[in-house]
């Protein structure tokens, strides 16, 4: 029978006490963890988001007590008064409060609870799918609460920052226009206006570049986006960005905020010092070195290009490579030099998933024998030219992949990620952080049979190569640039484009009619006609970077009701049917009577 909370008012959080408190008489609340009874003496662990606190019920005169007490089960909640004392048993370094224990006075039952599907406990071992179904008992555990209390952490400290930086928060409607160009739009049809729907944002791109034509000058917001794509550890649905606008600024001007941004982030929430200021690359470089635009720097293994060393070998996969305009890259894996043939063979199954036709491998055995895929293609003083460009030794293994450079690149980018997780040579508790800047402002889409932008459509090229713009767009580097953290990029942005000619330009490689690119974008050109700053920004993937920060594998686990990977809810069920009413009023009868006769 649950009882009232009438004449008690909680005077601390369970792991806010410590032996600074003993003596005092408290009122703590919070859940049952354990119930542990030694006849005549009752110890509960109390739970709240703040930790684990010891209570003892005992002494002779409390028999009631005693006996109310050893009925609690794990998951009630209740209130507890009584006094601190100092541990009467070793103390429990495990616990912030395990020095400590409160001996209870009274106890009040506020509401009794079932047996739970599952232990709520620390790193659990339940299936995700049993935990998400029940989410609001899965976020009781003390693991996630963390994580959510470091997700709010992060989000006031940003806003702290950049509020004393001089941005304004603004809200941006969550309505908008569809805008096809990118990921595709959940779409929400209005009852008002039958057959025409509301895009849901991708982000608020459009809406913070008009801001910037409005004379706000320096823009933010912590801002709910949407995207209808397949999903990953990394991906939802629905997701968190800090959203950034700055105007009368150029690359470095964006680049310096965010740098002291992240200082005091990863200062305050970790106590992390980040060194300022952060390593750039260029788009270009950290393909060829690491394979890959979010480049994880922790280790190196980096791709090494050896077309020049094999150029004159009879190898058919590396002569047809060079011939047809591709290049011969490898990764030398320092110390794998003895690995057995069946896990070289399921790395050369792992290339192959990421666009290898094969992997061409040379293992060099600590007596200074060589075993090779293609030894007998080659001389051996052609194979003592490709070692040593490769800087191997006795003891490592050369991998090598022979195609386009853009294959090659995807197939050692992800390999040398993969031999470094099965070497276990990464450290979590390393952050290194990097701008990779200079990105292509286009790329050939072969589905498309066109260019399309690498960012969005308005991305500024850099102006040394708008002379390319006609006659070598793919050469066309943008102001645009990433901040990278251990191979996550988490957060992005560029320089906007604020002239109309060559946005007009833009357009027209794009593949865009003059009215094609009004009727999506027309607000936005129309704004552009009344005066409009240089302007630029950057937005970051909160729940990504929460995800790094807490050391988690998925942004599930730092989001409160996250999607499973078909993007339902398991908890609530969502999404689901809706009555006939609702989709008559919304024109969409006709749509469901097609699906049900096959038209």
């Amino acid at each position: 029978m649950a009882e009232s909370m009438k004449g008690l008012k909680r005077t601390h959080r369970c792991g806010e006490l410590s032996a600074a408190n003993i003596g005092e008489t408290v009122t703590v609340m919070g859940w049952v963890q354990k119930n542990r009874n030694k006849g005549g003496i009752v110890f509960v662990d109390l739970r709240d988001r703040s930790g684990i606190l010891q209570i003892v019920f005992e002494g002779e005169e409390k028999e009631a007590l005693i006996e109310k007490a050893a009925k609690l089960r794990s998951e009630f909640v209740v209130a507890i008064v009584g006094k601190v004392e100092a541990r009467s048993g070793a103390v429990n370094e495990n616990l912030a409060t395990g020095a400590i224990e409160i001996r209870a006075e009274e106890l009040r039952v506020l509401s009794e609870s079932e047996t739970p599907p599952f232990p709520i406990e620390e790193n659990s071992k339940t299936k995700e799918e049993l935990r998400l179904k029940y989410r609001y008992l899965d976020l009781r555990r003390p693991d996630l609460q963390r994580n959510l209390m470091m997700r709010s952490q992060v989000a006031t400290l940003t806003r702290q920052f950049l509020s004393d930086e001089g941005f304004l928060e603004i809200e941006t409607p969550i309505l908008g226009k569809s805008t096809p160009e990118g990921a595709r739009d959940y779409l929400v049809p209005s009852r008002i206006h039958p057959g025409s729907f509301y895009g849901l944002p991708q982000s608020p791109q459009l809406f913070k570049q008009l801001l910037m034509c409005s004379g706000y000058d320096r823009y933010f917001q912590i801002a709910k986006c949407f995207r209808d794509e397949d999903l990953r550890a990394d991906r939802q649905p629905e997701f968190t960005q800090i959203d950034i606008e700055l105007s009368f600024v150029d690359v470095d001007d964006v680049i310096d905020v965010n740098e002291r941004l992240l200082a005091k982030l990863f200062k305050e929430v970790m106590n992390i010092e980040v060194a300022l200021p952060i390593p750039r690359m260029t788009w270009q470089e950290a393909m060829d070195r690491y394979g890959s635009d979010k480049p994880d720097t922790r280790f190196g293994m980096e791709l090494v290009n050896v077309t020049e060393a094999v150029k004159d070998c009879e190898f058919v996969v590396f002569k047809g490579a060079i011939e047809n305009g591709g290049t011969v890259r490898g990764i030398n894996a320092k110390g794998q030099g003895a690995m057995p043939r069946k896990k070289i063979d399921k790395l050369v199954d792992f290339a192959k998933d990421f666009g290898a036709k094969g992997l061409a491998y040379v293992a060099l055995q600590e007596d200074g024998t060589v075993k090779s895929s293609f030894a007998k293609f080659m001389t051996e003083e052609g194979m003592q030219k490709l070692i040593q460009a490769m800087e191997g030794e006795p003891g490592d293994l050369l991998l090598l992949a022979a195609d386009r450079n853009k294959v090659v690149w995807d197939v050692l980018g992800n390999l040398r990620l993969e031999i470094a997780r099965q070497t276990e040579i990464l450290d979590k508790d390393e952050y290194k952080f990097l701008w990779v800047t200079e990105f292509p402002l286009l790329e050939w889409s072969e589905e498309q049979n066109r260019f399309t932008a690498m960012h969005h459509p308005f991305t500024m090229p850099l102006e040394e190569d708008l002379q390319y713009i006609d006659s070598d767009p793919g050469r066309v580097r943008a102001k645009a640039y990433d901040i990278v953290l251990n191979g996550n990029e988490i957060g992005g942005g560029s320089v906007r484009i604020f002239q109309n000619d060559i946005q007009e330009k833009m357009f027209e490689v794009l593949g865009f009619t003059k009215e094609q690119a009004h009727d999506q974008f027309g607000f936005l050109l129309d704004a552009f006609r009344y005066g409009v700053p240089p302007h630029a920004g950057l937005a970051y993937g909160l729940d990504r970077m929460v995800m790094l920060m807490a050391q988690e594998d998925s942004i599930r686990d730092v989001m409160a009701f996250p999607k499973i990977k078909d993007a339902s809810c398991l908890m609530t069920e969502a999404p689901s049917a809706v009555d006939d009413k609702q989709l008559k009023e919304l024109g969409l009868e006709k749509y469901t009577e097609n699906q049900e006769t096959g038209k």
